[in-house]
């Protein structure tokens, strides 16, 4: 017990020197504390064998921080740790169990807001105080609102771009331990489900001896706020940001076997598994065999998925197809030599431009030239700069002043071809579709714009039939171009609208509207479902990142997923054509 009191001690200490911006120091108590709640041994035994000496050699253990240990086995206290806490009264260990709050966010929270504790936050946000801080905007705000959701409800399904990327960072450390021969994150993180329940992982050897260090290693991170268990192939845990995650180490001669299995879904595998059985076949997690051989075949299974789908009569079948959707039929079409085979899917390269993003003019966090040069570094050839047009911006963007924005856009333009640049930025804005489907602008200053996005952002609980015509007659408006984030939805925070979506989708089609798939992570909207609609009536779509800040652009990948998810091809997205062919394309 008095390991995890100490490493429990060390960690907070860490937090609140990282506060402060210390370097260095917050990152050696961590380590510290890490190896000390690893110990199978007490540290209290260690001293009294060894003293000062013994614990240092603990790894990551210096003198400073063993003078610590010692100070607290002989006081239960250690100073520094309370002359920090009466600092800064905090109530550290929650505010940190917020996804997305760190220890600087804190202290800034603590000295201008007041905020001690959970309560507070939650109060400040709620009363629009965190939008007004430098360095954060009401999408910040919004963010920690869903973190403070989950955080009081932690069996919630979560957003993918809430956890993805802490998984990557865990799956990335665990692909380069010694023995491991591959890693893939599996179940609906791998089919990109627009939310997820819990994360598994599958971790490849080719020796089980290396399984033990690899479930040591696992239990141990950081990341672990509590161990459910840990054994030989399997282990569960609860990560820091709430979401279950079970690791299982499987024989490198398996992998592709377990690959297929554990991704699912669960309605896909159910097919495949009556389709072996057709061909006197077994289809699990170790492989696929003769129902009479099984055991001489295991070993032999299948390194990779192909070789399922293969001895199936199958073709491959991408993970986000995954939902028995349809697409088993497709793949045997395919592998039959008809037409109508599987979708070609939009690759997650492909996108040449991103059709809506905020700079410093509305509610963004950066500049237009910041938001460029960073479109640019990944690759992209054109951005189109969508700031609100709404009534609670209109003192800082109207139709006055939008003239200034569409100069320091003409400046950009020309900076960008002197320097041999074929990007581009483009004139848009992103106005709002009032109550009776009216646009926030003037006509006389839409049609001046390269692009034009409308969007709801109030009164979002009209009834069905009135709100679709309010966006119905917003389409009809002939400089509307894109519809952007068209039913409304924050995952896990607000539903959609009430929304006729077939007679959306049909209107799209005679107007020549485009949809917008928006890839912000809590919103994903469409859904897949609208997409694939969307595809089979012959709409046109938009990939946007919503980008508020230049660490928004990563959110593009889940909007490609959700486009993937919905049947999507290059040939349906408008901009992962060129520039000249898309804007050919709008009204």
């Amino acid at each position: 017990m008095i390991n995890q009191e100490i490493a429990h001690i060390l960690n907070n200490i860490s937090e609140y020197l990282a506060m402060e911006d210390i370097e260095f120091k917050p990152r050696a108590y961590e380590k510290a504390a890490v190896n000390i709640e690893a110990l199978n041994e007490s540290v209290f035994d260690i001293y009294k064998s060894g003293g000062i000496k013994a614990l240092e050699e603990i790894p990551a253990v210096g003198y400073g921080i063993a003078k610590k240990i010692e100070e607290y086995i002989k006081t239960g206290k250690i100073k520094e740790y309370e002359q920090l806490k009466k600092k800064t009264p905090v109530d550290l260990e929650k505010l940190t169990s917020v996804h997305g709050i760190g220890p600087k966010s804190i202290l800034r929270f603590y000295k201008e807001l007041g905020v001690k504790n959970i309560e507070d936050l939650e109060k400040a946000a709620k009363d629009k105080k965190i939008r007004q801080l430098e360095g954060f905007g009401f999408k910040s705000e919004e963010n920690i609102l869903m973190a403070l959701k989950f955080f009081k409800n932690s069996s919630s399904r979560f957003p993918l771009g809430y956890v993805l990327y802490d998984l990557r960072n865990i799956e990335q450390r665990i692909k380069k331990l010694s023995g491991v021969k591959n890693t893939l994150l599996s179940g609906s993180v791998r089919r990109m489900k627009e939310d997820v329940g819990d994360a598994d992982m599958l971790v490849a050897v080719s020796s089980k001896k290396d399984a033990k260090k690899i479930m040591d290693y696992f239990i141990h991170m950081s990341e672990v706020a509590h161990i459910y268990n840990k054994g030989e192939t399997k282990s569960s845990v609860k990560l820091k940001n709430y979401i279950n995650f079970d690791i299982r180490v499987v024989d490198e001669n398996s992998f592709g076997a377990a690959s297929q299995y554990f991704t699912g879904s669960k309605d896909h595998n159910i097919e495949l598994r009556k389709i072996a059985i057709k061909k006197g076949l077994k289809l699990n997690e170790y492989g696929i065999f003769q129902i009479k051989n099984q055991k001489s075949k295991i070993k032999n299974s299948a390194k990779a998925e192909e070789e399922i789908y293969n001895k199936l009569g199958l073709k491959w079948i991408e993970p986000e197809l995954r939902e028995n959707k349809g697409e088993i039929q497709a793949a045997l079409r395919q592998a039959q030599g008809k037409p109508d085979g599987l979708p070609k899917l939009i690759g997650y390269n492909d996108l040449r431009g991103d059709l809506q993003m905020h700079s410093k003019w509305s509610d963004g966090m950066n500049t237009i030239e910041e938001m460029a040069n960073e479109a640019l570094k990944t690759g992209k050839e054109y951005i189109l700069i969508t700031d609100h047009f709404r009534p609670i911006f209109s003192n800082k963007l109207n139709s006055q002043t939008v003239v200034k924005q569409w100069q320091e856009i003409d400046k950009l333009n020309s900076k960008f071809k002197i320097q041999n640049s074929k990007f581009r930025i483009l004139k848009g804005c992103e106005v709002d579709i009032m109550d009776n489907g009216e646009l926030y602008l003037e006509d006389e200053i839409l049609k001046k714009f390269d692009v034009v996005c409308a969007s709801i952002h109030s009164n979002f609980k009209m009834q069905k039939g009135k709100m679709t015509e309010r966006i119905i007659k917003a389409m009809k408006n002939p400089n509307v171009d894109i519809i952007c984030h068209p039913t409304g939805r924050l995952i896990g925070a607000r539903p959609a609208y009430k929304l006729d979506i077939e007679k959306i989708v049909q209107t799209a089609k005679e107007t020549g509207t485009i949809l917008e798939i928006n890839a912000y992570f809590n919103r994903l909207d469409l859904k897949d479902d609208y997409i694939r609609m969307a595809k089979n009536a012959g709409v046109k779509l938009a990939i946007s990142s919503d980008a508020h800040s230049i660490s928004h652009f990563q959110y593009l990948e889940l909007g490609i997923a959700q486009a993937r998810r919905g049947w999507a091809e290059k040939k349906d997205i408008i901009n992962a054509w060129p520039i000249d062919k898309m804007l050919k394309t709008l009204k």
